[in-house]
């Protein structure tokens, strides 16, 4: 049977500053789709990389003292590099705007569209925020504010050139009502509709070089560069190979899902499904635009961070404290995927020590070691268990799978947890209910099948957890008695009874979630 392609790709990050946890919550959403997906027997390209033109990487590039952009580009891509390898993101490429495979392909792609009549030459006036790079209309701004930064714009007099977006919105709002899941979630999809009930004004997509030199040429005028949302959203295309590769990008394209913030959900979903209607190519199934972490202020308000404010959170230095998987299972489990969320140090603490030490390690030491103390570390023999599992988990196994998979179809990861947390805390009562400790010494038959279904119970969940946690679920998986990858396994298995093999050997270890005080 030929493996299904899944394409999944991240927005590509700016490079004037350091990376943060907006960037880690975007890739580690990413990451843990396109793991499930290969458990799901999919053949994955996970694409994310970083947008490296324009005039804020200039500028920041000089106030960092380089004179040279490029090399300024890649120390801060190095930074993004070695975080996605410590958050264990797993993509399958990596794209950089300044890769020579994708200048390229933007300037065959502007070729393309300038001889089909979509790009037309015109004078620009009007407002423009030199920190977003954009133009804005004099109805958009407040007290002559960017609508997006709020900091101040200047009025700008220039030729440029720009893309005919405007002829196709009647197109677009069609296709966007005859797909309601093309834009998740809902909220989004209801503000993009919106939106496109009003006039559309066409894109510029270039910038005199004389002002911004950081950038592709145009090709069919070198006295300018490309705007960086134009150019940055083609590397969806580029790179799986447009106009390069025309056998590899007809399997992997059209993408299964883009992953943004909601505050380029507009460059996503008005301008680029345009730009590739334009192209004559497939539109993306899914365009998912989730939530902003906030910052609570000391007046009890919340705050958007930003690196401009300089309000960032490391991810580097929560997941060094506290451990890579906590800070994936929180930024998941945490708010509804979509949705903002609020970080603070003490409610990332309370969920840890809430769910990962005392509901999940707690779960997984007291099994372990009551396997080690009754049965000196072998699971027990018991076929009534293995035919036929403990009726309190039988509804929660079978239906599993499936409420996973309808989950992570519309990217509810909480929900996906929730389900798996319900076996964890069904596995830890029925600890307390049926009392093994007791059961020793009284009914040594049903321990035998008590202790086979925790250990079987405990497998399933490792299974199901694997995408999100994947050193956690390793090493427990290990301490369970597997030497393979439980990353080889399939997902469809966490509704398969009777997977854990007799006389297993466990191991105890050490707990996987200290409690944090």
């Amino acid at each position: 049977m030929v493996s299904k392609r899944f394409y999944i790709t991240t927005p590509l990050y700016y490079v004037n500053g350091s990376p943060h946890i907006g960037h880690s919550y975007t890739n580690i959403a990413a990451d843990v789709l396109a793991r499930y997906r290969k458990m799901c027997g999919d053949d994955v390209y996970f694409l994310t990389g970083t947008d490296e033109h324009g005039q804020k990487i200039e500028k920041a590039a000089a106030a960092t003292g380089h004179s040279d952009v490029k090399k300024f580009c890649d120390f801060v891509v190095d930074q993004f590099v070695q975080l996605w390898k410590m958050l264990n993101i797993s993509h399958d490429d990596f794209i950089r705007t300044t890769d020579s495979r994708h200048k390229e392909a933007v300037k065959n792609i502007l070729s393309i569209l300038y001889d089909k009549g979509e790009i037309y030459e015109s004078n620009y006036e009007g407002w423009y925020c030199t920190p977003c790079e954009t133009f804005w209309i004099e109805s958009q701004l407040e007290e002559k504010l960017c609508p997006d930064c709020q900091r101040p714009v200047e009025h700008i007099s220039e030729k440029n050139y720009f893309l005919k977006v405007s002829k196709y919105r009647d197109w677009l709002r069609d296709y966007i009502k005859k797909n309601p899941g093309f834009i998740l979630p809902r909220t989004r999809f209801n503000e993009i509709s919106s939106f496109l009930e009003t006039p559309l004004n066409d894109l510029c997509i270039s910038r005199p070089s004389a002002r911004v030199s950081w950038g592709i040429p145009i090709p069919f005028d070198q006295n300018y560069v490309t705007y960086v949302w134009f150019e940055a959203l083609l590397n969806y295309i580029t790179a799986p190979g447009f106009s390069e590769d025309k056998d590899k990008f007809n399997t992997i394209w059209p993408a299964d899902v883009h992953f943004m913030a909601k505050d380029i959900l507009r460059y996503h979903a008005v301008y680029w499904p345009i730009m590739l209607h334009m192209l004559g190519l497939e539109l993306p199934k899914i365009v998912f635009s989730h939530g902003w972490w906030l910052l609570e202020k000391s007046e009890g308000s919340l705050d958007k961070m930003s690196k401009s404010k300089g309000n960032v959170i490391d991810p580097r230095v929560i997941a060094e404290q506290y451990s890579v998987d906590a800070l994936r299972y929180f930024l998941l489990r945490e708010v509804s995927f979509g949705s903002d969320g609020c970080f603070s140090e003490p409610a990332f603490i309370k969920r840890i020590n809430s769910d990962l030490a005392n509901d999940f390690g707690n779960l997984i030491y007291r099994t372990l070691n009551m396997l080690i103390k009754y049965y000196q570390g072998n699971i027990p023999s018991s076929e009534r268990a293995r035919e036929n599992c403990d009726e309190v988990f039988k509804k929660n196994v079978q239906e599993l799978d499936e409420k996973v998979a309808r989950a992570f179809g519309v990217l509810d990861y909480q929900t996906v947890l929730i389900e798996i947390w319900e076996l964890i805390k069904s596995a830890n009562k029925y600890i307390e209910n049926k009392a093994p400790w007791k059961l020793q010494n009284e009914n040594k038959e049903e321990l035998d099948f008590v202790m086979y279904n925790l250990s079987e119970v405990l497998r399933i969940i490792l299974l199901a957890l694997a995408p999100f946690i994947p050193d956690s679920a390793q090493k427990a998986w290990r301490l369970l008695g597997y030497k393979d990858q439980i990353q080889s396994h399939s997902y469809k298995e966490v509704s398969h009874w009777g997977g854990v093999s007799f006389n297993q050997k466990v191991d105890k270890g050490e707990p996987l979630f200290p409690r944090i005080e």
